[in-house]
Parts: structure tokens; C-alpha cells; sequence
């Protein structure tokens, strides 16, 4: 299927490693043009190499903390015509609720949230003049099912889905889409060096952490396993192409089934 994305300039906060990663190589692959980011210079070079080996696609780099104000600004100005926007930076860490400080609580947010926000705010005029645009939030299935070990991030995903709905709502009649994606447990860089962690420490095997991990504290999962940041990515680079211009305001699950619902 021709995603029809050739042309379009894309930026993926977040995207040296990860699910932001395989969004960026697919939207490449895809024949977008694509701004790869990441806070250091050295992550940033090396993924836009890979990506480049791998796609015919132009990939370009800006190294920047992009949950600061002065850095968005900057790679807006740097790259006009963004006209795919996916805010994939983010942030995570499990601790009990009573242990986490309010400077926690406003890091997470400033992070997870204001980042996004700042973002689609750069990017949005422009899209109005092109009347075109596809902004995408990663949100998770945590933002419907707050994880009580880690509440704060779970306060953050919801708080994507309401900023989401309402950018949705204010370019409603335009080109101009806005949704959320909501990945269930996947087996990003982060994630996967936390399960081998836990595997060396109790002398288990990966595999075997990760069945106990879906019986004991994800047991609504579906498919009984980590997803891939492909499987996020593919999902992803279809809602960022003209082939979704009626999905809109949307929360959309990739989640293997872990939100026991079926709307």
C-alpha cells in the first residue's frame, strides 16, 4: 500500500531509540522526509546513518531537549513545513505514589505533556495555511488504565488524550487530523533493559519474566507479550498519511488488548 507520504516533512520528538525510532524509519520508508531527534548529538547522527543505510528517504537530525521551549522553537524555525508532527517524547519511572515530590509531578508534565503542546502550537499555523496537517500523540494504554506504580505517568497519558481531542475539535473542517495512539506494553529500549534487568536478578530468562510479567500484572493482554515498536510504528505512519484524513479526535489502541473494552 503507497502511504502517499512523499513530500511530507515530519518530525518525531524522541525518535533515536524506541517506538519514536521505528516511526522515523518507517515515515522514511514510507518516502517522507523525516527529522529525527534525540537530546544528544552522538544518538542523533547515529540513528539518522541507520535510517539512511536502511530508506530511500531523506532523514535529517536536531539534537535538543525539545521538552525546553527555546529548543522547539528552534527546530521549527529550522525546518519549516513540518506537516507531520508525532510527539513521542516522553518519560517513565515506576515509584509509589507517596514517595513521588512535587517536582516529579511537574517534571513528568512539562515533559510528557507541555512538550507536545508546545509543539503542535509551532507547527499549527502553518498547517492552517496549507490546510494540511497530521499531528499524533503517543499516548499509552496507561492514559485509560493508570498503572498504581507509577500514577504520575498514567496522569500524563490521560492529559495527552484531552489535549488531543480538544486540537482535534478547534481544526474541525480543516485537512488538518489530530488523534492519539495508545501502545499497551511494549518492548521499547527502556522497557526491555528494566525486563533483562529483572531477568539477571532472579536468574531467569527474558521470556520468562515476560510471561510472569502478563499473568501477574498485565493479565488483560491479548497477545500475552511485549509488543514491537514496529507494530506501534506501522499503526503510526498510517494515521500520519492523507489515507486517514477521516480519522480524527481519535484514541486509537495498540495496546494487544490489555483495555478490556471493546470501544
Amino acid at each position: 500500500m503507497d502511504l502517499q507520504l512523499k513530500g511530507k516533512l515530519a518530525l518525531v520528538s524522541g525518535s533515536t531509540a524506541g517506538i519514536g525510532y521505528a516511526i522515523a524509519h518507517t515515515l522514511a520508508r514510507e518516502g517522507a522526509s523525516v527529522i529525527v531527534n534525540g537530546r544528544s548529538q552522538a544518538s542523533v547522527d547515529e540513528a539518522v546513518e541507520r535510517i539512511r543505510s536502511q530508506t530511500q528517504g531523506t532523514v535529517v537530525g536536531y539534537a535538543g531537549d525539545l521538552s525546553r521551549a527555546d529548543a522547539a522553537e528552534e527546530v521549527v524555525h529550522r525546518h519549516p513545513g513540518i506537516g507531520i508532527l508525532v510527539n513521542n517524547l516522553g518519560i517513565f519511572e515506576a515509584k509509589a505514589f507517596e514517595e513521588i515530590p512535587d517536582e516529579d509531578w511537574l517534571r513528568f508534565f512539562d515533559v510528557n505533556v507541555l512538550s507536545g503542546v508546545r509543539l503542535a502550537r509551532l507547527v499549527l499555523p502553518e498547517m492552517k495555511r496549507a490546510n494540511w496537517g497530521r499531528i499524533i500523540f503517543i499516548s499509552s494504554e496507561s492514559a485509560v488504565q493508570i498503572p498504581t506504580e507509577m500514577i504520575h505517568y498514567g496522569m500524563t497519558k490521560t492529559a495527552q488524550l484531552a489535549v488531543s481531542r480538544g486540537l482535534a475539535e478547534s481544526v474541525a473542517g480543516t485537512n488538518i487530523t489530530v488523534n492519539s495512539v495508545l501502545p499497551g506494553p511494549t518492548k521499547s529500549r527502556g522497557v526491555g533493559d528494566f525486563v533483562e534487568g529483572m531477568a539477571r536478578s532472579s536468574s531467569k530468562s527474558f521470556e520468562q519474566v515476560e510471561a510472569e510479567f502478563f499473568e501477574q500484572i498485565r493479565p488483560t493482554s491479548l497477545i500475552k507479550r511485549f509488543a514491537t515498536p514496529q507494530e506501534v510504528a506501522s499503526l503510526v505512519a498510517y494515521v500520519a498519511s492523507p489515507l486517514a484524513s477521516a480519522t480524527t479526535g481519535a484514541s486509537l489502541r495498540v495496546d494487544g488488548g490489555v483495555v478490556k473494552s471493546a470501544f
